[in-house]
């Protein structure tokens, strides 16, 4: 089994949307398809990779450096003993002559190839990649479906609290049970008000968690968690520069309920030092690295071996990014869930078409790979870079 072309392609997913950060009126992502000579149900295998929201496309990257690398590799240095391209082995062709830290974008354009491999491997064994992950794993009774949560609660222009309970009624409508809203984009007071009017519609603090998108100092993280933590929420996200592990320590000793952070970390290296200096409980926080941002899942399986021999459950991990590739990961290592965009981030975020979202769980189909062709908008985008 050899790679025979690759082909990559930019496409916009701007929104007017903002979190406390960024507004994402100009992000793009970068798509690419790999194409190999391994052919099944007679059709060359292809795998398809792209980068989660957040990050911008990385085309600069892929083209100079990465893709050329895989094209440049002797086919047999990337293998298996069975002929089967090995991710593992693919994505040190990538990563050769790379310096170690300053990940930069690269672990964006890395992880966007990291995925479209993954996509090849679970489509050349005939298996979805959950399951090849579970077998991989030792995990033989695995449901195919996790649980998941609405992220939302954007900050939009023009939009009132009425129009936020609306959007929030429209997602438990949808199935989901537990929504999550944006905080740090406006005033203390005025979060609180807009917390409170979901609260009336989720009901209980569980069912509701807060972004601040990196957003807080120190003294107002403080203030925001003095504030929250009488309603006991899901979780409070990302309240500090996610590089700052003093200041998670510190507020993980002043508030109570759980925290969450870590889709801004890019290397398991990144990873290690939060769980070592960050002061972060296994107990009740999560941790929401993004396969497709950090390296891609070669790197996420050496960060969840390392967060076991840390002491933390797989299943304090709810991946960010809303998309496939990590609801197969979430599902096939026993994570404790995935995020989820309706209707944000088109046509990347969401799942497959026909496996709707009930009481919070969400199902995968049983189609080989990753589960793309699934989602109608989503493979209109793909299916022209299969030709």
């Amino acid at each position: 089994m050899r790679i025979t072309a690759i082909r990559d392609i930019v496409v916009p997913i701007s929104s007017a949307i903002a979190n406390a950060y960024i507004d994402f009126s100009r992000m793009t992502a970068s798509v690419v398809a790999i194409h190999t000579d391994l052919v099944r149900d007679g059709r060359p295998v292809v795998g398809f990779g792209f980068n989660s929201n957040g990050r911008y496309a990385v085309q600069g990257l892929l083209r100079e450096r990465f893709i050329p690398r895989l094209l440049e590799a002797a086919p047999e240095t990337l293998v298996d003993a069975g002929g089967l391209i090995d991710p593992a082995k693919a994505w040190a062709a990538m990563m050769r002559n790379e310096k170690p830290g300053g990940h930069g974008e690269r672990s964006v354009a890395v992880g966007v190839l990291d995925m479209a491999l993954w996509d090849v491997r679970a489509k050349a064994e005939g298996l979805p990649l959950w399951r090849l992950l579970a077998d991989r794993r030792g995990r033989a009774a695995v449901e195919p479906r996790a649980w998941v949560y609405a992220a939302g609660g954007y900050y939009y222009p023009g939009k009132d609290i009425d129009a936020l309970q609306e959007e929030v009624r429209h997602y438990r409508g949808l199935g989901y049970a537990a929504v999550k809203i944006k905080i740090g984009g406006a005033p203390l007071a005025e979060d609180l008000r807009r917390i409170e009017a979901v609260l009336k519609i989720v009901e209980e603090g569980e069912n509701l968690a807060v972004d601040a998108n990196g957003r807080f100092s120190l003294d107002e993280a403080f203030a925001y968690a003095d504030a929250l933590a009488p309603y006991r929420l899901r979780w409070y996200e990302e309240p500090l520069d996610p590089l700052d592990y003093l200041g998670h320590a510190l507020l993980a000793e002043r508030y109570g309920p759980p925290l969450a952070t870590g889709e801004n970390l890019f290397s398991m290296l990144d990873a290690r030092n939060l769980i070592r200096h960050g002061g972060l409980r296994p107990d009740r926080d999560v941790l929401q690295f993004d396969p497709a941002l950090s390296y891609g899942l070669v790197e996420y399986l050496r960060t969840v071996d390392m967060l076991e021999a840390h002491g933390w459950s797989p299943a304090r991990c709810v991946p960010h990014g809303g998309h496939q590739f990590a609801l197969n990961i979430a599902v096939g290592l026993g994570l404790g869930g995935n995020e989820s965009y309706p209707g944000v981030f088109a046509p990347f975020g969401g799942f497959a078409d026909d496996c709707p979202v009930e009481n919070g769980l969400v199902r995968l189909p049983d189609l080989p790979g990753i589960g793309f062709e699934a989602k109608a908008a989503l493979w209109l985008v793909m299916r022209p870079m299969a030709e």
